[in-house]
């Protein structure tokens, strides 16, 4: 299903029905009372990236509730990653099919019996004012329902049965908002969670791989194209995924490729399948053999994170790529514009940010559930020129050739 799909329904369908469970909650349902919850759902429907932020706020709930099961509701295209993370016993996770509307419905209906079954008793609902991920939270069952709230706000309705309504903070990073939701759970506040002043958590622990696999991945790679097998690899995403107004010009692009290969190094392009047309035409334009496709060469996120290791720098969009590198040591440049650093910044400690913050940025919102009034003009990107890339590049280029020459002096 489509993006405007699912916002069309989002918006058709899932308003009468928060309406129709708001009169019900208000006529049959009962007042929420904070306490420690044995079975925890946690309900992240979004985009794979989400996942890689939400991992402090399942750290908070299994500190909080060492004795509590966790469950995790999510599509299942996104499913690999939260394995990759560990945060939840893989039988305790529930997944939705958005292939297409028969296949949602059927997957939703067996999702709900189960959670009804299980007497779920606490939903965190982590969606950013998405009206399907809170009727899931009211249909559990469950008789604590956090999640975000308009207060008072205009707009955004998702009905009055979220009885534990956490304030959306547009100013504050995403995974410290998702922290404040487990906050919410005990808080007696109004709004809930004031007595909480929380700071930036630590980045995620580092991926570990089996025995020989990062060596693996970097052999398959040097037989495939042999013409960079000896060089240091750049890797750029190119592509805007979901939201290609998120996208940095090609023609960007393809004056940093160049500078890069003119430096000596190899050009790698990663991506999906769906993302081949534009990994061609770079290599195209770039005529060299050390630019090289590397769309759906790796079938997994677990391979791309493999991948990460064998490369000295990522430069993508934001999305996926840019938050899986903090599962790695790799450093990244990560280009804002449409949506801003300030919520959505990796959690690595080795990323740096492009953001031009023009008047109009940032257009995609909660509040406008990520439909942009802009006329497809990014200027909020096409602003952020080739030079200043370049010149960050090199410099963090050059660090870690002196962070690895550093290295290998001390095992020497």
């Amino acid at each position: 299903m489509n993006l405007r799909f699912q916002r069309a329904a989002d918006r058709l369908i899932g308003v009468p029905l928060c309406a129709l469970f708001s009169l019900l909650n208000r006529l049959f349902g009962r007042r929420a009372v904070a306490r420690k919850p044995q079975r925890i759902l946690v309900i992240l429907l979004s985009e794979m990236g989400s996942l890689v932020l939400a991992e402090p706020m399942f750290a908070s709930l299994r500190r909080q509730y060492p004795e509590a099961e966790l469950y995790v509701l999510l599509f299942a295209k996104n499913r690999e990653v939260l394995d990759l993370l560990r945060v939840v016993e893989p039988q305790n996770v529930l997944t939705l099919s958005d292939r297409s509307v028969l296949g949602l419905a059927a997957d939703s209906l067996r999702a709900i019996a189960r959670l009804r079954s299980l007497r779920i008793d606490a939903v965190l609902d982590c969606e950013l004012f998405s009206r399907i991920s809170s009727i899931f939270s009211y249909l559990s069952g469950a008789p604590l329902r956090v999640g975000f709230h308009p207060h008072t706000q205009e707009g955004l309705y998702r009905g009055s049965f979220i009885n534990r309504p956490v304030l959306y903070n547009p100013y504050r990073h995403l995974t410290l908002q998702f922290l404040s939701l487990v906050s919410a759970l005990e808080s007696t506040t109004t709004p809930l969670c004031k007595e909480f002043l929380v700071p930036m958590p630590e980045p995620p622990a580092p991926f570990e791989f089996d025995a020989g696999e990062k060596e693996a991945i970097a052999a398959r790679l040097h037989a495939d194209f042999p013409a960079i097998a000896q060089k240091r690899i750049v890797l750029i995403y190119p592509g805007g995924g979901l939201l290609p107004i998120r996208a940095w010009p090609f023609e960007s692009y393809l004056t940093l490729c160049a500078a890069l290969l003119a430096d000596g190094y190899a050009v790698g392009v990663v991506g999906l399948a769906a993302d081949r047309l534009l990994a061609h035409a770079l290599r195209e334009r770039c005529a060299s053999d050390a630019c090289v496709d590397l769309t759906g060469y790796t079938k997994t996120v677990r391979e791309l994170l493999a991948l990460f290791h064998r490369a000295d720098l990522l430069i993508t969009n934001d999305g996926g790529p840019g938050q899986f590198a903090a599962l790695t040591p790799i450093p990244s440049i990560v280009f804002f514009g449409p949506e801003t650093p300030l919520l959505y910044r990796s959690l690595s400690r080795n990323a740096q940010f492009f953001h031009m913050a023009l008047p109009c940025s940032p257009c995609l919102t909660a509040y406008n559930h990520r439909s942009s009034p802009c006329d497809g003009d990014n200027q909020c990107l096409k602003q952020i020129t080739p030079a200043q890339v370049i010149g960050k590049a090199r410099h963090m280029l050059s660090e870690t050739r002196a962070a690895n020459a550093a290295n290998t002096h001390r095992v020497a």
